[in-house]
């Protein structure tokens, strides 16, 4: 392996190892001009440059709230190198200091902002493919105007545990395949589990996660919290391949549970000791459900939120990430 330089573009100087992936690795970094901490992510330049990728979409969604910013892109030595903004501890990390579950609170405001985080990225003709910041491919070809096809015969995108069911599958993800892994990290939140995993879910194939994913009924699935949930996975599973989703209804699903939650309504993300959801009765799934009608054209207006995700006594910001996209359809 070639020597890691020292420093980026002269003025980033390199830190200790954040993290690492199949090529690039993460370093925490200092600007010494003006001595403040951020992070690179250094690849190789003889492999296909997944970074570059990155910076191109991050540029892309510039601006847009809980988007991380892509501060520098360029060639350093023998790498391709990427200075982003640092972040904070993720949610991940968050979850596991928190007892692996969070409050219902919690989980409707993180659903309410992360769902509006996917609102912008959709918007900007993206999918995010992964919930856990990884992939993010392109659901619209911009220059033929039109969604791209249907297609079969794809490698899995997102992580085993969280994604949909036509990821699994193989089949061509759009943007109810966000909206339902989604669905699961929430379910996740707040059970702390899902029926298809195991204690150590890296022992299960991602054939062996469908297989108990297929099989195990929405029902059983939301067994103990709000039926909310289970309209919403309900409603994604729904949802064609190219239709727009309406994401204010999903919101409103959400809202509705802070009358129900035992702690007074916030959109703050206090990360606080999980309290007892409370729960309804599931309504018989023998019975025929009404879906909201989602109007394909003109489309609905896009609901923008004003709130950044925010965890409680900590100074980061809590963000949506991008990572390498898959190649335009056209």
């Amino acid at each position: 392996m070639d020597k890691v330089p020292t420093r980026v573009d002269g003025r980033f100087r390199l830190g200790d190892v954040l993290g690492s992936g199949s090529y690039a690795v993460v370093y925490r970094a200092r600007n010494i001009i003006k001595d403040n901490a951020v992070a690179i992510k250094l690849e190789p330049i003889n492999h296909s440059s997944s970074v570059q990728r990155e910076y191109r979409i991050l540029k892309n969604l510039e601006g847009g709230i809980g988007i991380p910013r892509a501060l520098w892109f360029g060639r350093e030595s023998a790498y391709h190198a990427l200075v982003l903004d640092l972040l904070g501890p993720s949610l991940h990390h968050i979850f596991l200091a928190h007892n692996r579950k969070f409050s219902l609170d919690t989980v409707v405001n993180l659903g309410d902002q992360l769902l509006s985080r996917l609102e912008y990225i959709h918007s900007h003709n993206y999918i995010h493919g992964d919930i856990k910041p990884q992939n993010v491919v392109e659901f619209w070809n911009t220059s033929t105007g039109v969604h791209i096809p249907f297609c079969q015969g794809q490698r899995l995108t997102g992580t085993p545990a969280f994604a949909s069911i036509n990821d699994h599958l193989g089949l061509e993800l759009g943007r109810r395949d966000d909206l339902e892994s989604l669905t699961y990290m929430l379910i996740y939140c707040l059970q702390g589990s899902l029926p298809w995993l195991t204690s150590d879910q890296e022992k299960l194939s991602s054939s062996s996660i469908l297989e108990r994913k297929v099989n195990t009924t929405i029902e059983v699935l939301c067994q103990g919290i709000p039926v909310q949930f289970a309209t919403i996975l309900i409603y994604t599973h729904a949802l064609a391949f190219s239709e727009d989703p309406d994401y204010n209804h999903i919101c409103s699903l959400l809202r509705v549970l802070h009358s129900t939650s035992p702690a007074p309504a916030s959109t703050e993300l206090d990360f606080g000791k999980p309290d007892v959801p409370t729960t309804h009765p599931l309504p018989c799934y023998d019975e025929p459900w009404e879906i909201k009608a989602v109007p394909s054209s003109p489309c609905p207006p896009l609901r923008r939120s004003s709130r950044v995700l925010r965890p409680h006594n900590h100074s980061s910001t809590l963000r949506a990430t991008a990572s390498t996209p898959r190649r335009k359809k056209a």
